[in-house]
C-alpha cells in the first residue's frame, strides 16, 4: 500500500471538511476554491510553516515529528482513532518494507475458552484484517448461518466479515441500516490498513473490494476511520425477525477482536436471541447446520 499517498489524501478529506467558522478564521465564503481549509489556513493553525505542510501532505516531507503531527491533528480537529491513525500513516511513509504476507492467525488457548465459556450469546474473534478465527453455534447462526460453521477452523476456509458485508447478499441483507454497518467495517479496514502497511494481504483484500463494489470504493475514498467499540443495529435475521442488537467489540493483546452480540433484558429482540440459540441447539450431525439453514428459510 502506498502510504504516502494514503497519508496525503487523509489530510486532503479532513482539511475539506473543516469549516473556515469552525476554528476562528473570517472571510467570504461565495470567493473561497476549497469547501474546507486551504493549506495555508491548516497550517497557520498548527503553527508550521505553508510550504512544510504543503510537502507532508504531498509526500515529500518524510520526518514530521510527533509535535507537529498532534498539532495537525488539533487543528483538524480529529478524534482518537484518527490522531492515531495519522501517525501511523505518518510513520509507515517514513520507511518502505519489502511486502510480506504475515503467518496464518490462530486462536490462543485463553480465547477459545472464552468462546467456549459465552453459552448462548453470540460471540466471533476476528483477526487483525476481519478474517473470522472462531464463533460459538449461536455466533454462527446470527452472523453467518448460510456458512459452514466449521469454516474458520482452516485458514483457506474462514470468512472474511469484511468480503461479506460487501459481497454477500445475506450480510448485505441481515442489516437494516446496511450503510452504517458497512462504514464501520470500512473504519476499521482503514486502521488496520494503517498499522499494517506491509501486509500484502489487507492490500489484497481491498483492491478486491475495491474492484467488486462500487459502494466500497465510494466509502474508501472518505478515509473515515473508526476504532472498535460498541455499536447498535437493527439486524433483520431470516430464521427469527426483526432484533435490535448491540455488538460490542473488544480488543486483545494479539490484535484479535472479540464480537459479542447483546441485547437489552426482557425485549422482544432478547426473546428472538433466545429463539434463534433454541433453533441452533437442535443442529445434530445427521442435519448439518447448513442444510438445518435451508430447510428453516
Amino acid at each position: 500500500m502506498d502510504t504516502r499517498r494514503q497519508l496525503g489524501e487523509f489530510l486532503q478529506t479532513r482539511r475539506s471538511q473543516v469549516r473556515p467558522t469552525e476554528v476562528g478564521l473570517a472571510g467570504n465564503s461565495d470567493r473561497r476554491r476549497v469547501t474546507g481549509l486551504r493549506r495555508e489556513e491548516l497550517a497557520l493553525l498548527a503553527g508550521v510553516s505553508a510550504s512544510y505542510y504543503a510537502r507532508l501532505e504531498q509526500g515529500y516531507s518524510l520526518n514530521a515529528s510527533a509535535e507537529v503531527l498532534n498539532a495537525i491533528a488539533r487543528a483538524l480537529r480529529l478524534n482518537e482513532a484518527e490522531h492515531r491513525h495519522l501517525h501511523d500513516l505518518a510513520a509507515g511513509s517514513r520507511v518502505r518494507p519489502a511486502a510480506r504476507r504475515s503467518p496464518p492467525e490462530r486462536m490462543t488457548a485463553g480465547l477459545t475458552q472464552l468462546v467456549e465459556t459465552m453459552g448462548e450469546t453470540p460471540v466471533l474473534v476476528m483477526g487483525r484484517y476481519s478474517d473470522v478465527l472462531a464463533w460459538n453455534r449461536t455466533g454462527h447462526a446470527l452472523f453467518a448461518g448460510h456458512l459452514d460453521p466449521a469454516d474458520p477452523d482452516l485458514p483457506r476456509n474462514r470468512p472474511n466479515m469484511a468480503r461479506l458485508v460487501f459481497l454477500d447478499q445475506h450480510t448485505r441483507e441481515l442489516y437494516a441500516d446496511w450503510p452504517a454497518k458497512a462504514r464501520a467495517v470500512v473504519g476499521n479496514l482503514r486502521l488496520a490498513a494503517g498499522r499494517h502497511p506491509d501486509d500484502v494481504a489487507i492490500s489484497a483484500l481491498i483492491g478486491e473490494l475495491t474492484v467488486q463494489s462500487p459502494d466500497f470504493s465510494d466509502m474508501w475514498a472518505a478515509h473515515r476511520v473508526k476504532a472498535g467499540g460498541d455499536a447498535t443495529y437493527e439486524m433483520r435475521h431470516p430464521l427469527v425477525g426483526a432484533m435490535t442488537v448491540t455488538q460490542q467489540s473488544l480488543q486483545t493483546e494479539q490484535g484479535r477482536t472479540v464480537v459479542i452480540a447483546t441485547t437489552e433484558p426482557g425485549s422482544p429482540s432478547r426473546e428472538a436471541m433466545s429463539l434463534l440459540a433454541h433453533l441452533t441447539a437442535f443442529t445434530t450431525e445427521t442435519q448439518p447446520a447448513k442444510q438445518f439453514w435451508t430447510a428453516r428459510q
